[in-house]
């Protein structure tokens, strides 16, 4: 049975992770179970055929509602209908930071917000506009910015240079290769 950190009366942030398509109606159920839950929605333009263009609004997070518990309700928020587990491993649920959950609740009513692929510290990445385009490269965090290291192999050096994640694109395994100096 997993275990939930922090004492019996303390509700923390926690994700929950649902059957497809289900987010609001977990919401729903959580709510009548007097469970607080959040389930961060954004707004899109969708076109389908023979028809206009409609706004709709979707999960930013596909799959995930964000449930504020404490150990008492762990029973509650796994028996809710459409609920497949608490994100965590092992014996372990994994307690997100609440800090993080209210800025991500401001700021979804006051600014513009859409998905966006996750890119990964360490992980490869093409940089896909501006004068560096279609150069590869690791990610790297420096404070509260993101470079691109970019490998010269044949002279064994490397550079770092700050770009955005807009900017960036992951690399598959087929198509990682260094920066090359006779391009």
């Amino acid at each position: 049975m997993s275990e939930l950190r922090g004492s019996p009366s303390e509700a923390q942030w926690f994700a929950v992770y649902t059957s497809s398509h289900c987010e609001r109606s977990v919401c729903r159920h959580l709510a009548e179970r007097r469970v607080e839950s959040f389930v961060p929605l954004y707004r899109t333009r969708r076109q389908w055929k023979k028809r206009a263009p409609e706004t709709v609004e979707l999960p930013l997070f596909p799959n995930y509602v964000f449930v504020r518990i404490g150990r008492a309700e762990r029973t509650t928020v796994l028996c809710t209908p459409g609920v497949f587990a608490i994100v965590g491993s092992g014996q372990q649920s994994w307690e997100l930071p609440a800090l993080e959950i209210e800025a991500l609740r401001n700021g979804i009513s006051q600014r513009e917000i859409e998905p966006y692929r996750y890119l990964a510290v360490g992980e490869r990445a093409r940089v896909t506009s501006g004068i560096l385009q279609g150069l590869e490269g690791v990610i790297v965090r420096k404070k509260n910015s993101l470079q691109i290291v970019l490998t010269l192999d044949h002279i064994m050096q490397s550079v770092a240079i700050e770009v955005s994640a807009a900017e960036l694109e992951p690399t598959t395994k087929s198509q990682q290769h260094h920066f090359n100096t006779h391009s």
